[in-house]
Order: C-alpha cells, then structure tokens, then sequence
C-alpha cells in the first residue's frame, strides 16, 4: 500500500480542497429537486426537466471550454470555477427568503453551476494528472473516490435533517461555502504547475474542440469504455429523478428518509474504493474493470419493485449499496486508466469531450424518462425500463483483450491528432 506521505503536501491540500467541497455537495444532494417539489410544487416531468436542461445548455456552454482550458494554467480554472459555484448557489437561499425564486431561476443555475462543474473537472483532471507520479495515480484516484462516499453516506442524511429543520434551501448555503473553502484550498498549493501545453499558430477553435473527440473515439480502449459509459450513465441518471418521485410523491417518505435512502449506500462507494486498489492487485486492472463493471448494472432493475414502508427503504437501500459497491471499485480503475491512454496535451479537451457526451446523453435519458413517467407507464413502469437499460450496458465494455493492449501513448508534439498508440493494460502495473 502506497503511504499518503509519498504522495507530497500539495496532493494533501487538493484532497482537502476536494473533500471540503464534496462535503457541502453531498449535503446539497438533491436539493434542486427537492426545493422544485416542496418549495415550487413542480411536476414529475419539470423535476426531470430541470436536470436535463441543466445537462443540455451546459453541455453546449462547456464544449468550448476544454479546448481553452488545455492551453491554460490549470488551478486558475479550478479557483474560478468554485466561486462561479459559490455565487450561483447562494443566489437560491436568497430568492427563497424573499420569495422571489421561480422554476426559471432553477434552470439557470442549474445550467450555470453544470457549466462551471465540466470546466472545473476537465482543468483537475489535468493538474492530478501532473502532480502525481504515475505508480501513484490508482491510490490517489481510490482516496478521491473514497472521499466522495464518505461524503456521500453522512451528507444526504445531514440534509435531510437541515430541510426538516431549516428548510430546502439551508442545504444548498452549505454548498456554496463549501465550494469556497475548496478555493481557498487549491489556492494554498505551492508547487509550481507545468507550463501548459502551446497552442499552435495555425490552431482553430473548431479544429481544438474537434481534437479531444477525434482522440477518444479513435482509441481502442477508451472508445468502448465512453459508449458504455454514456447507457449506464444515462439509465442511471434517468431514474434518479424518478426516484426523488417515487420517494416522495408515491412512497411518501419523511425527509429524513429521503436523506438516510440517498446517504446509507454511499458506505458501499467507501468499501468499494478502498479495496480497489487490493482486488486490482489480485485480480489485475482489466479483470477488476470487466467484472465491476458488470456488477454495478445489476441493480437498478430492483427499484421499481419496491414496496412501501421501511421494507421500501431497505430495498432502496440494498440496491443503491450494491451498485455504489461495484462503481466504487470500477471509478478508480477507470480513472487511472484513462489518465494513461490519454497524452498531456489532450488531457482537458478528452476530459471535456467525456463530460459533454455525458450530460448531453443524461439529458436525452432524463427527459425520456420523465416523458414515460407522465404518460405511459408511470414512475414506476420508467424505472424498469432504466434499469433494463443499465443491464444492457454491460455488453459495451471493452471485452476483448486488444482493445485495452500494452504499449505506451506518446505525447503529440504538434496540434494535429495523434493517431492513438496502445496504451498501459488495466492489468499492467504503468497506468
């Protein structure tokens, strides 16, 4: 095991940042539906609306965005886009007091706060990528995920408790501080960033954007893993706001229950990513990637049977534990995985070109299921047909050996694409 001293001061200060952040997101989980259901009394429909223009517009706005960020300085992005979060998310406690907030207000901070949230990611991504030593990367990449479950299993529960006392919006003024500590954070790193990747004299804007896509789907494993990527992503993410329905509208859970159903499974994300970094070891990168990869779309397909009462918690609980179990041992494999197959000067624009294929492909999800919900099976008729969706999944990950081969990706020394060299195995020991 990899002691966190070697992994050096200034990754302790960006996990810290991280965990400050992830703390005030996982109390805030759920909030903008929440406050769309309690506070303006919207539909199921305009519930899963919300969260697929949010996905939508920011994809749009973000697409750009990576191909600036790569010939930027990395942790300025991420400082600027936590306190964009910051603004954004404060501006909804203040409407609610006033009683000002409308559904359009929700979109758009919906829209903004995603926007930021893709330009955040695809700038870290790249500074973790140069800060770690690359034998360090998987342990590093599993504290992360680590961090983001534990946060996860006490925060929902905590906001839960925050709405029955305070209200919906309390929830999401720990966000928006939260998002600010994580600045303050990132602004205590020392070490100096590598100068950024030059951008060409002939470069384009859309010949920049272009670049990350071209890379990605010319890759032989990142390709099957960004298709299977965008149907388990996009099933799970359409019955996320179907859940909020079930929970609330048709189980007719407390709030508290609503936080303990949310925040309880996150403790399989906490298992699961601690011991990837040993099942990797044991089992070997590509194995461990296949086999939790399969594993983490086996559940879903449980939620639309569940019951009401605490039976309907347990079951809610069981599933969601299962498939954060599985996906918290795959995220950190991937994660790596990624970092190797992907050469510095493109790390942002892939990063950017993954997020927007993401959420634009969540949103078409989420709007279909909110569509099914309202007119033909209801939430519940929805649900199935995502998780069937999840299941079939599993056949896009890269099953046969020569799409994840041994070999090593060369950094490009121009702006044209490279043509993807094979890279570092999940199985072998470079990634």
């Amino acid at each position: 095991m990899v002691r966190r001293s070697t992994l050096g001061r200034d990754f302790r200060r960006l996990w810290g940042a991280y965990a400050i952040s992830a703390a005030g997101s996982a109390v805030g989980t759920g909030a903008l539906p929440l406050i769309a259901l309690l506070v303006l009394n919207s539909s199921p429909f305009e519930v899963s609306a919300l969260a697929a223009l949010s996905a939508v517009a920011s994809a749009v706005i973000a697409l750009p965005l990576g191909a600036r960020i790569e010939h930027r300085y990395k942790r300025p992005v991420m400082i600027t886009a936590d306190l964009a979060r910051c603004v954004l998310l404060v501006s909804i406690p203040v409407t609610v007091a006033f009683d000002s907030l409308t559904f359009t207000h929700l979109c758009v901070v919906g829209v903004l706060q995603t926007s930021a949230s893709v330009a955040f990611e695809a700038a870290s991504g790249a500074h973790l990528k140069a800060l770690v030593p690359p034998e360090h990367r998987l342990h590093a990449n599993s504290l992360f995920e680590t961090t983001n479950w534990i946060s996860l299993s006490a925060g929902p529960p905590l906001g839960g408790l925050l709405i029955g006392a305070l209200g919906a919006a309390a929830t999401m003024t720990v966000d928006a501080l939260s998002f600010l500590g994580s600045a303050l954070g990132i602004r205590r790193i020392q070490e100096p960033e590598p100068t950024p990747p030059a951008r060409a004299a002939t470069s384009h804007l859309g010949r920049d954007i272009t670049a990350g896509w071209k890379y990605l789907l010319r890759h032989p494993g990142l390709r099957p893993l960004f298709f299977n990527a965008l149907l388990f992503g996009g099933s799970v993410m359409m019955a996320s706001p179907l859940m909020a329905v079930l929970m609330l509208d048709v189980l007719h859970l407390t709030p508290w229950q609503y936080g303990l159903a949310l925040g309880l499974p996150c403790l399989g994300g906490v298992l699961g990513s601690r011991l990837a970094p040993r099942l990797t070891r044991r089992f070997g990168r590509r194995r461990t990637l296949l086999l939790s990869g399969v594993a983490r779309t086996l559940w879903t397909i449980l939620l639309p049977l569940t019951p009401s009462g605490a039976l309907g918690v347990l079951v809610i609980v069981t599933a969601e534990f299962g498939l954060l179990f599985s996906a918290g041992v795959f995220n950190p494999s991937f994660t790596t995985y990624r970092m190797a197959a992907t050469p510095d000067a493109y790390m942002s624009r892939v990063g950017t070109s993954w997020s927007v294929g993401a959420k634009a492909c969540q949103a078409a999800f989420m709007i279909a299921g909110g569509l099914i919900a309202a007119t033909a099976t209801g939430v519940r008729g929805a649900l199935l047909i995502a998780g069937l969706l999840c299941l079939t999944s599993a056949l896009l990950l890269p099953w046969r050996d020569t799409r994840i081969s041994t070999g090593h990706v060369p950094a490009p020394t121009t702006e044209a694409v490279p043509s993807p060299a094979p890279s570092p195995a999940p199985g072998s020991s470079t990634a």
